[in-house]
């Protein structure tokens, strides 16, 4: 029995298993224990191989890709610390619902506590953020092929959202030729290998009722706020809530064209917030608002109903309102509550709304972040999408930016770390192979310099723009020790990417912005 063949035969069941779950991308770290999983995946030929060198970026890239494809993403790393260097990835995936599937190669267990090379506690390390966590025994003839598939089956198709952690231990040798070793085994799965489904079907059912009084809170005074969303969601939302006639107050993550921009700005207007408050009902479509101001609207806002709509599970609500909390896809919410036409009740907010827009284009600031943020539609690429930082970034164009509605706008808003963007949006554009523009801050940027690397396989042309503001410049905006401020906050680099390019006019930039236009023909 060559022990080399039978690990290659059992991960091969387990990628097969993968496919009948929708997954496509699949990510791959170098290492040797995960040997038996990267030949596995190499021979089948229902995936998009992807591959990187540092495992923390190679997670971020999955969770880009699983972004924009909306399928589920598998990752290969071997043990050790590679293994937990997927941990931001799978915490952000768990909050903001993209489908990841680690498959984390690892010792055998009496290699695990006794001093053995890069042998760690691998099985639930990863605590409480995976939605499931499959600990495997060693690979087997004894197990039944059919127990390994339907236990692949039952957590993946029983996932909703967030990630599945499967720990994978291999005994060596893990190198050798193929010989007939397991072949049997394999074979008690008869013509599952042919055919495209799983082995084990079950019905996942979340979704809530529609609301039998909806065509009575329709004919009342009410507000929409938009939160991450699908583009295409994002524009149908911005068309309901018009013919509704209720204000929309929308996120820069939202796609709905932001119909009343501005919103951080008009929001410090007593007249607007009085208002709002005479809403009856607010409707909150997608979670993970971004303003300051918004969000202390929607903490502190009292209507009769607020209901909150989401495809993901648990409150998503930081101001614990008294309501309603719906789980579905905003899509499907739509087609369950039509609106009704209706004329807009809201008369102050609209010409607040136009007057801070007007406001914000018309500064005559020094060009700056701000103004880029500002600025940003015009240098979105046509039919492209935009990737946009945390920090700073996201915020100032979320307070200062009008995106077209139904532009694909991508962010990691979840955990709303600054690792990993890079990649993450390298994974987006591979994903969709849609022309894109990244926008990082510099810390952001140098927290994942190894992603460069993955840009140089982009199937479609990508522009990242880092704002370089030397530091953490979030924290100038918010009351930190003056004295402390610059060595523990901001902590300035004083790193110049100039060698890529660095505009520091207003004309200067505009000519750089003709060259990425060039790029992304």
């Amino acid at each position: 029995m060559s022990v080399s063949a039978f690990n290659r035969r059992w991960a091969a069941v387990i990628l097969e298993a993968l496919t009948r779950h929708g997954v496509q991308h699949i990510c791959i770290a170098p290492g040797s224990r995960s040997t038996p999983l990267t030949l596995a995946a190499a021979e089948n030929r229902a995936f998009i191989h992807h591959t990187h060198f540092d495992e923390r970026g190679l997670g971020h890239l999955a969770l880009g890709l699983a972004k924009a494809s909306r399928q589920p993403v598998a990752v290969i790393v071997t043990s050790g610390t590679a293994t937990a260097n997927l941990y931001p990835a799978l915490i952000e995936a768990g909050l903001t619902g993209e489908k990841l599937i680690l498959l984390t190669a690892d010792r055998p267990p009496e290699l695990i506590d006794c001093g053995a090379n890069q042998a760690i506690r691998q099985p639930g390390m990863f605590a409480s953020h995976p939605a499931q966590t499959i600990s495997l025994p060693r690979p087997s003839q004894d197990i039944p092929a059919r127990w390994l598939v339907s236990t692949i089956d039952q957590a993946l198709g029983a996932l909703h959202a967030g990630g599945v952690h499967i720990n994978c231990p291999f005994a060596e040798p893990l190198y050798g030729d193929m010989d007939e070793t397991g072949v049997e085994w394999q074979q008690q799965l008869g013509n599952w290998w042919q055919s495209d489904k799983p082995w084990l079907r079950q019905a996942l059912q979340l979704e809530s009722e529609k609301q039998r009084d909806w065509f009575f809170w329709r004919q009342k005074r009410g507000v929409v706020v938009a939160g991450r969303m699908s583009a295409a969601e994002g524009k149908k939302v911005a068309e309901w809530a018009q013919t509704l006639g209720w204000p929309l107050i929308g996120d820069v993550l939202s796609q709905t064209g932001q119909p009343l921009p501005c919103a951080d700005l008009w929001l410090g207007n007593g007249k607007a917030v009085s208002e709002l408050a005479q809403a009856q009902i607010v409707v909150q479509l997608g979670s993970s608002l971004t303003g300051k101001r918004v969000l202390q609207w929607q903490a502190t806002c009292e209507p009769d109903e607020y209901w909150l709509v989401d495809n993901l599970p648990g409150r998503l609500d930081p101001a614990q309102h008294r309501g309603r909390r719906l789980l579905s896809s905003v899509e499907r919410w739509l087609e369950l509550h039509p609106a009704e036409k209706r004329q807009p009740w809201a008369t102050v907010i609209p010409q607040l709304a136009g007057q801070a827009w007007q406001a914000a284009v018309a500064s005559n600031e020094p060009f700056g972040e701000a103004q880029l943020a500002q600025r940003i539609r015009r240098y979105l690429p046509e039919q492209g999408q935009l990737f946009v930082g945390n920090s700073l970034v996201v915020r100032l164009i979320d307070a200062l930016a009008q995106l077209p509605a139904g532009y694909p706008v991508y962010s990691n808003r979840g955990a709303s770390g600054i690792d990993g963007l890079i990649a993450t949006a390298a994974g987006v554009q591979r994903a969709s192979a849609r022309p894109t523009l990244a926008i990082v801050g510099d810390l952001s940027a140098l927290y994942d310099l190894n992603s460069l690397a993955l840009l140089r396989q982009a199937s479609a042309p990508l522009v990242l723009i880092v704002v370089n503001n030397n530091g953490g410049q979030i924290f100038s905006m918010l009351p930190t020790p003056q004295d402390e401020r610059r060595q523990f906050y901001l902590m300035p680099q004083d790193v110049a990417l100039r060698a890529y390019n660095q505009p520091e006019t207003l004309l200067a930039w505009l000519a750089l912005l003709q060259c990425g236009r060039g790029c992304c023909r």
